[in-house]
């Protein structure tokens, strides 16, 4: 099998329902959807939704990384070489990391495809299914409410609550999903940054009653912020905005660690092999993986969840992001039922484009 050809697609994908967090409101999202043809008939696919206010990438930077020839390396190539191709492109492609993780998905996808296996088992299956979380905004608590409620009757039994704006009205939304749902439901806070360590510390010894699962960013990027938090409340805390790459990733591990967690999305990493890096760090320093998304198709999602559930130390999911969309470029690559996740048996991703 070889690469003959690359094409693009940029699609403007509408949310179901707008929603906030701690700065901004999203309501749509621009994906790039990257199609890598093989002389076979095989096609591999991948897909980018670049958010500028995390990864510095734009839209535009993106469709030019994958658009108009930029790919034409690519011509020729045999997919079986995907740690070279990986690591060529990563070469290539330095500051446009969902442009990079689309290449890299659409090269795993091919991998997977010429072997006739799913991608977990190419990678080296652990898990077989795992929850996931999904996402309440912030909003007028009875609206927050009532999504909850729309959310648990859908089977869902993880809910991530988005905080970080006003510490007193968190705490208070955050009593009425305890009371409201008991501990039957699982409750997971991202605070996007929103709060001062001092409010931080706060919030962690205000809402220690609440039983939350873990505590997403509540400090600003970086890792002197997560550091300035007491050890003893950093076990719960997931780093999300402060660890992109790996070598975030071995600043925050290093000794004592400044987190417990690391939530990995491929648009910050830059694709599948960078991501599964990460987790070979975070697994050498005993901290948990997360794996989470943007907004996004099917086909990043799958790609995340293959990876996830190839990665000895995956913890967590929170693989919500094509639940939100009102519609999507693609179709399959997983299966959501009750709020878990798992795979198909279809070989590569498992996606088709629509």
């Amino acid at each position: 099998m070889r690469i003959t050809g690359a094409r693009l697609r940029r699609e403007d994908l509408p949310l179901s329902r707008p929603y906030r967090v701690a700065g901004r409101t999203t309501e749509a999202v621009e994906a790039m959807v990257l199609v890598l043809t093989t002389d076979g008939g095989d096609v591999g696919l991948g897909a980018a939704t670049p958010e500028p206010e995390i990864t510095g990438e734009t839209p535009d930077a993106c469709e030019r990384a994958l658009a108009d020839g930029a790919l034409g390396w690519l011509d020729g190539a045999e997919p079986r070489r995907l740690g070279a191709l990986c690591e060529e492109a990563a070469r290539r492609m330095r500051g446009v990391p969902g442009a990079l993780a689309a290449v890299d998905m659409a090269l795993h996808d091919l991998f997977a495809r010429d072997l006739r296996v799913p991608l977990a088992d190419a990678l080296g299956h652990v898990h077989s299914d795992l929850p996931t979380s999904v996402t309440v905004g912030i909003q007028p608590g009875d609206d927050a409410i009532a999504l909850a409620d729309e959310l648990v009757g859908r089977g869902f039994r993880i809910l991530k609550v988005k905080i970080g704006e006003s510490l007193d009205e968190d705490l208070s939304l955050l009593a009425r999903l305890r009371e409201r749902f008991g501990f039957d439901v699982t409750l997971r806070v991202d605070a996007n940054a929103g709060y001062g360590v001092e409010e931080a510390i706060a919030f962690f010894e205000r809402a220690a009653p609440l039983r939350l699962e873990l505590v997403e960013q509540p400090v600003g990027p970086g890792e002197g912020g997560l550091r300035r938090l007491p050890v003893r409340l950093r076990e719960k805390v997931a780093a999300d905005e402060s660890v992109h790459d790996e070598k975030d990733a071995l600043a925050l591990a290093a000794s004592p660690p400044a987190c417990g967690i690391f939530n990995v999305k491929l648009m910050k990493s830059g694709g599948i092999r960078p991501a599964l890096r990460i987790g070979s760090i975070a697994g050498a320093a005993g901290i948990s993986l997360m794996w989470g998304c943007m907004d996004e198709s099917v086909i990043g999602i799958s790609a995340a969840l293959h990876a996830a559930l190839a990665c000895p130390s995956t913890r967590y999911l929170d693989l919500d992001g094509s639940f939100d969309l009102a519609r999507d470029v693609a179709r399959g690559g997983f299966r959501q039922e009750n709020g878990r996740m798992s795979l198909t048996s279809e070989p590569g991703l498992g996606v088709t484009l629509l």
